[in-house]
């Protein structure tokens, strides 16, 4: 059995995960209802929220084509690019009843850092999800990491607030939250197993 690691007074920031066990259950349930009520057939998308000046860095395509590798085989990728346009204007309460999971991506604090801001918009795209279904944030050197495991923090400004994730500093791939949540986006058609 696996021993997560809390945070502790000594070191607050050097843990596996800053979920609490019952919270992570809570979770990991939740997740396995997802893929259990799965319809066989059905699309699976997700949503990768980025700010545009972030879609418009030379690394874009490289961090989307990592995020794609990272999610179960036959999911959509979906981003702003891709679904809107003048045609079809951004409307996320209209859209969001559409993607099964969403991937954020934040700005690093600085390179190599675990911490990572969201603006306004990114904040409430994830407040709109976040009790419903599969979110990640992307680290760029960490991969998908479900939000629940990161400690938020609510920035200013009052009128359009921004949102801190920091990224536990012992976090790994293969944690029961991440095989939950990607579990949750496999597409009933395909293979159980993450690829």
């Amino acid at each position: 059995m696996m021993t997560i690691m809390h945070a502790t007074p000594a070191n607050p920031l050097d843990v596996e995960t800053f979920a609490d066990p019952a919270q992570r259950r809570r979770f990991t349930d939740a997740m396995d209802r997802l893929a259990a009520g799965r319809m066989p057939g059905a699309s699976v998308r997700v949503y990768v929220s980025a700010a545009p000046r972030t879609m418009d860095r030379t690394k874009w395509l490289s961090w989307l084509g990592q995020i794609e590798e990272g999610l179960p085989d036959g999911v959509e990728v979906l981003h702003y690019r891709n679904v809107f346009s003048q045609d079809r204007p951004y409307d996320w309460d209209q859209f969001v009843d559409s993607i099964d999971g969403l991937v954020v991506v934040g700005t690093q604090k600085r390179p190599g850092s675990r911490v990572y801001v969201l603006g306004p918009i990114a904040r409430l795209e994830l407040r709109s999800v976040i009790a419903r279904k599969p979110v990640f944030l992307y680290g760029h050197n960490l991969g998908l990491i479900p939000v629940i495991d990161c400690k938020s923090q609510i920035l200013p400004p009052e009128g359009a607030p921004r949102l801190k994730l920091i990224a536990p500093k012992r976090w790994k791939p293969g944690s029961p939250t991440l095989t939950s949540a990607l579990g949750a986006l496999v597409p009933a058609s395909a293979n159980t197993e993450h690829a």
